[in-house]
Formats: structure tokens, C-alpha cells, sequence
């Protein structure tokens, strides 16, 4: 049965079939073509790969991040972060990775940051001298962040597959997140100290009396990760919280959601999650397949014949992540890898939390890398740069991401402080 499952998925991957159906369909095949199993468990499965509370907290936050991108957050959040970055060596790039950290505890998705941040920031900087790669590479690489710094799409799947608690990922995101912020500062200072940056900001002034009122926005995160951490509300509650709080701030506050935004907040989040919840339905079927057959118990097993040292082990795990989350978008990779991995590092001893924040930056650097990361093709249509020059000039960035997430494993530590 799982050769036919490898065969099918494989094949059907090849010729273009979207990655959801091509799951669905290799589950599907090998139930019916390498088992006695009736098919009808097809649609079992699928039904229970949506039956789960936990998941409602995905439309809730897409919902969240979809309002306040609608309430033009993005240009408050460039305008504060320019204020605090001011006009030392590489400021612009650093106003955009800035920007992206605010924005992705907010949005929790990398796209959304990376669109947001890089409509309002790619036109600035080659206005001041960056090449339209360099500043779509900054701009892709910042928009990772979104991933990592809660609250995180990505953390609630890989919680809800893996029963890691949301609320201890959230948290302990925090962290590596503020890390690889200054990380990429670090390195657009660095690339930056002969850079004569010419013409102005171009972005708007925060007004005298009008930081406080920008600043709101970051309450959000804030509510979300206290109420969470303190026991105030369950995930799911504090995604519709945060639904409610984007509403408040961008009609009554800001004044800038108007109901047509609204609406093309509602068809944004309906389209995203319907293409999230195939995805895992589908997965499942998948999934059903693979346990069925003990593949995760075997992997654990062909590991340990290999090595049981913890840090070998997530060195192995490390390029399967990065080779995966290069070809898969995150959430595809999370749920084709989870249920396999899950068994391994618990036979070696190794923390499933610590595990999966690790494990979402790692997937994050596919977001930036060629063939599919989408981040690097929208700063590219923002940029109106190829993808081929983007592609080399986010190489210094994919170094980066590589070095500090050999730190983490050097240190794991530092994705655990508040465990």
C-alpha cells in the first residue's frame, strides 16, 4: 500500500496536480488498489481531518490579520519603525524587517506581511538606491517572521496535529522571533555601511500626538499571548477576541476599515481557510494510509539504527526540513511531515515544543527560496524584479536563517525559555 501511495503522490506532483488533491488521491488509491479496507473510509477520514474545535482558530486569525491589513495598519507600522530605526547604515531594509516583525504578530502569515510591508516599502527603497532584488530579498526574508513571531497560523496546525500546547508555542515564538529580528538588522547594517541612501523616507510621519494610538495595534498580540498564557481563554477564544479587537480599532479608532474593506476581508479569509481545510482534510486520508502501514515507528527505528545522539538527530532533521519546506508550503509540510516526526523524537528524548518551533522556522526559509516560496514571488511583482535575480540576492538572508536555527540546536534553550 505504500508504494502505491509514494507512486501515485509522486506522479501526480510531477505533472502540476495541486499538492491537496495529489494527497488525497495517492490515500485514496492505495486504500483501494493495496488494501481490503472498504472506500468508504475516504470520506471518513475526511470528515474527522475538519472535526476538530481547535481549527476554527485559523478563519478566526486570518480574519484578525485580514482587518487590519484593510485598515491600512501597514503604513503606521512603517512610520513607527522608521521612527525608531532612524537614518543610520541600511535604514530603509531595516524600517522593512521592522515593519514585517510588527506586522506578523499581528497577520501571522508570511504572505500577508510580505505583500503588506513591501507595497508600502520596495517603491521607497529603489527610490533611495536599493536594487529591486535587493529590497524584494530584504523585504521576502523580513516577511518570514510572520511565521515565527505569534500569534502563527502555521504554530496552530502544527499544535493541533502534533497536541502541543498553542498557547506554549505562541509564547515560546517569542524569542527566537525578536532573535532573527535583530539577526537580519545585524546584516542590513552590515551590507548597508557604504550605502549612501538618497531622497526621503517616503513614508508617512507619525503625528505629534499620535504614537500612543499607533501603538494599539500591537496590543493585540499582547491580549492574545497574556489571555492565552494566564488561562483567560483557549486559542480559539482569544482568535475571535482578536477578530472583535481589529474591528474596534479599525473602525472606531483608526477610522480607516470601511465596510467594502470588510468585505474583501471576509472573501480574503474565506478563500485562504478554504484552501487551508482541503489541504488538511486531504492530509488525512494521507496520513491514515501512513500509519496504517507503522511508517512513523519504522523511520523512528531506521534513526535510531543510525544514531540516538539528540543533536544528530536534528541535525538529520534540519536538511529533511529545509529540502521539504523548499518544494512544500508550510502548512503541506507540516502535515505530510508531523505525524511521521513526531514518532522519532520521542524515542530520542526530544521535546515536541521545542520541536515544533524549531521546526516552523525552519520551514519558514521555504517561504523565501525558490521553487515555491511564495514570498519571493510577491516581492518580485511588488519589486517588478525576476525571480532569478531575487533568488541570489536572498541568499545571504537563507544563510542567516540556517546559521541561527544551528544555534538553536546548539542551544535548544532558547526555544523553550518560558516552558
Amino acid at each position: 500500500m505504500i508504494t502505491i501511495l509514494i507512486f501515485v503522490f509522486l506522479g501526480l506532483l510531477i505533472i502540476g496536480v495541486p499538492i491537496a488533491v495529489s494527497l488525497g488521491a495517492a490515500g485514496a488509491a492505495a486504500i483501494y488498489f493495496g488494501s481490503s479496507i472498504p472506500l468508504l473510509v475516504v470520506a471518513q477520514k475526511m470528515f474527522q481531518g475538519l472535526n476538530n474545535f481547535s481549527y476554527l482558530a485559523i478563519p478566526l486569525f486570518l480574519l484578525a490579520g485580514s482587518l487590519m491589513e484593510e485598515a491600512r495598519l501597514s503604513e503606521r507600522l512603517v512610520a513607527m519603525a522608521s521612527r525608531l530605526v532612524g537614518r543610520r547604515p541600511g535604514a530603509l531594509a531595516n524600517v522593512a524587517t521592522t515593519s514585517s516583525a510588527f506586522f506578523g504578530a499581528i497577520s501571522g502569515s508570511a504572505p500577508a506581511t510580505t505583500a503588506a510591508v513591501g507595497t508600502v516599502l520596495i517603491p521607497s527603497m529603489k527610490k533611495a538606491g536599493y536594487s529591486g532584488a535587493d529590497a524584494g530579498a530584504v523585504v521576502a526574508a523580513s516577511g518570514a517572521l510572520g511565521l515565527i513571531i505569534p500569534p502563527s497560523i502555521t504554530m496552530v496546525v502544527y499544535g493541533v496535529i502534533s497536541g502541543v500546547s498553542i498557547g506554549a508555542l505562541f509564547i515560546n515564538g517569542i524569542i527566537p522571533g525578536i532573535l532573527l529580528t535583530l539577526a537580519i538588522a545585524g546584516l542590513n547594517y552590515w551590507r548597508g555601511r557604504k550605502r549612501v541612501e538618497g531622497g526621503d523616507l517616503a513614508v508617512r510621519k507619525v503625528e505629534p500626538y499620535g504614537l500612543l494610538k499607533n501603538l494599539i495595534a500591537l496590543f493585540m498580540p499582547v491580549i492574545i499571548i497574556v489571555g492565552i498564557y494566564s488561562g483567560a481563554f483557549t486559542p480559539t477564544e482569544s482568535a475571535a477576541i482578536a477578530c472583535a479587537y481589529g474591528l474596534f480599532v479599525g473602525m472606531f479608532i483608526y477610522r480607516t476599515l470601511t465596510l467594502r474593506g470588510i468585505q474583501r476581508a471576509l472573501w480574503s479569509t474565506a478563500a485562504t481557510t478554504a484552501v487551508i481545510m482541503f489541504l488538511m482534510v486531504c492530509a488525512n486520508v494521507f496520513a491514515f494510509v501512513i500509519t496504517t502501514e507503522r511508517v512513523p515507528q519504522l523511520f523512528a527505528t531506521w534513526v535510531l539504527g543510525v544514531t540516538d545522539n539528540q543533536t544528530v538527530v536534528m541535525l538529520m532533521l534540519l536538511v529533511l526540513l529545509i529540502f521539504v519546506g523548499t518544494f512544500l508550503d508550510n502548512v503541506s509540510a507540516l502535515v505530510l511531515l508531523v505525524p511521521t516526526l513526531m514518532a522519532t523524537i520521542t524515542a530520542v528524548g526530544i521535546d515536541p515544543l521545542y520541536f515544533g518551533v524549531f521546526t516552523i522556522i525552519a520551514l519558514a526559509v521555504g517561504q523565501f527560496t525558490p521553487p515555491v516560496g511564495l514570498n519571493l514571488y510577491i516581492a518580485s511583482n511588488i519589486a517588478r524584479e525576476s525571480v532569478e535575480r531575487l533568488s541570489r540576492a536572498v541568499v545571504p538572508f537563507v544563510l542567516l536563517y540556517i546559521v541561527a536555527l544551528l544555534v538553536f540546536i546548539a542551544i535548544p534553550k532558547l526555544l523553550t525559555v518560558f516552558s
